[in-house]
């Protein structure tokens, strides 16, 4: 029979891709493989057959490329060349004495070797975070309240910060966000606290939970969170911990104080009214004029109002919006974007309702506990030039009467109300 083509034979499967995309790793001294996830399997079968102990294995970048590389080096010269050995019952009988071998970053190859692979993992970590942070075809739902998002994944996260007190952190310092919801999602389908991580019976008692004992956040000692925030991937061989914990004093002590480069991190503040973010409050104010007619310094210096009562205001509508409320006529909707709608046809977002709605004491205390926008707030008082401030007496607090200062206090208030609302039930 005639052959018309030419033939190939099979790739051998133990070729350096396949080996490097397969999902096994192999002994470095023998033929045995074992999962990737199964390392501290492999660890343990080098040290009680082979004598091997690799040190710090838990700050080699990739494992699997690690253990190829020393198989290779090993298979070219004696272990002896690289290792440090470490004799066992020294004062025993030669027969019972035990040589183990020391693979660690003392051998300069070594080090090399793994913050090479450090800054691989890292180049490949900040290409899929830069990934995620323009792809706009992100499509998950909320862990709490089933709302659907489409867009970019900071939509969510930011939503989940803002309705339901639940921050894992900013969008641009996360990275594999797909699979992080997933284990957190994975967590609340097992109705385990993300916390403490307290199994409970069933959802409605879970909630409970982690709403009464403010465990809406993860836990930070969790290590298998780790991999899903770029800190634990900057410096090699140090963890968010450590490097959060330096001491900067000491890198200050053989340099000049120079503050020239210093570079200010904005803080974002968050429209009263939809999701927009300004990380300045003079474009956060263009904003609720331009897009909602809302025009927060003229209504500030229309009704006179001091840095406190600016802080009721803003607690007080953030508040309403939050109800899905309209804080002029009190119609409730079914949606947020229905109530927008309504305030902004109406023009019920434009003017304020009368002042003993909003200038409560309770209000006083932050509808969110994240909200920038109080931080921003200024009093009128502040935009007095120098000269001004010169003719200006300064008053010292009045404690004469001290009984009278005690019945106005807030405080007093605060538990009228609140009894009051009791004998009412």
């Amino acid at each position: 029979e005639c052959i018309l083509e030419p033939l190939s034979l099979p790739e051998s499967p133990g070729g350096v891709a396949a080996v490097e995309s397969s999902p096994y790793v192999p002994c470095i001294f023998c033929k045995e493989c074992y999962l990737l996830a199964e390392q501290n399997q492999l660890l343990k079968h080098m040290i009680i057959e082979h004598k091997l102990v690799i040190a710090d294995v838990k700050l080699v970048a990739d494992f699997r490329r690690y253990i190829l590389y020393w198989k290779k080096r090993f298979a070219e010269q004696p272990i002896t060349d690289f290792c440090s050995v470490i004799r066992t019952n020294s004062e025993a009988p030669l027969e019972e004495q035990d040589n183990y071998f020391l693979l660690c970053d003392v051998l300069p190859e070594d080090r090399l070797l793994r913050e090479q692979l450090q800054q691989k993992r890292l180049r490949e970590i900040l290409e899929q975070q830069q990934r995620e942070r323009y792809d706009i075809s992100f499509h998950s739902m909320c862990m709490f309240c089933d709302q659907e998002f489409t867009g970019n994944r900071s939509v969510l996260l930011n939503h989940m910060a803002r309705e339901h007190a639940f921050n894992i952190g900013l969008p641009d310092n996360i990275v594999n966000c797909y699979e992080f919801l997933a284990v957190l999602q994975e967590k609340l389908d097992n109705l385990q606290c993300l916390y403490c991580e307290k199994v409970f019976r069933d959802k409605n008692t879970l909630k409970d939970h982690m709403r009464k004992k403010q465990h809406r956040r993860i836990n930070a000692k969790n290590k298998e969170y780790d991999k899903f925030y770029i800190i634990n991937y900057l410096e090699f061989g140090k963890s968010w911990e450590e490097v959060q914990s330096e001491d900067d004093r000491e890198l200050l002590d053989n340099l000049e104080e120079d503050w020239s480069d210093w570079e200010e991190h904005p803080v974002c503040a968050v429209c009263l009214f939809c999701e927009q973010q300004a990380d300045a409050t003079e474009k956060l104010y263009l904003h609720m004029q331009k897009s909602h007619g809302f025009d927060f310094p003229k209504i500030k210096s229309e009704h006179g109002l001091n840095f406190y009562q600016q802080v009721k205001l803003v607690n007080f509508i953030r508040r309403e919006i939050h109800h899905c409320r309209c804080y002029n006529c009190q119609e409730k909707f079914q949606s947020k974007g229905g109530l927008i709608s309504h305030m902004e046809e109406t023009e019920h977002i434009t003017f304020l309702p009368a002042r003993s709605t909003w200038d409560q004491p309770q209000y006083y205390f932050p509808t969110y506990e994240n909200d920038t926008l109080l931080c921003t707030l200024s009093d009128s008082e502040d935009l007095i030039t120098e000269d001004q401030s010169e003719d200006i007496p300064v008053v010292s607090e009045d404690i004469s009467n001290l009984k009278a200062l005690k019945q106005s206090s807030v405080l007093n208030q605060l538990l009228y109300e609140e009894n009051k609302s009791q004998e009412r039930f």
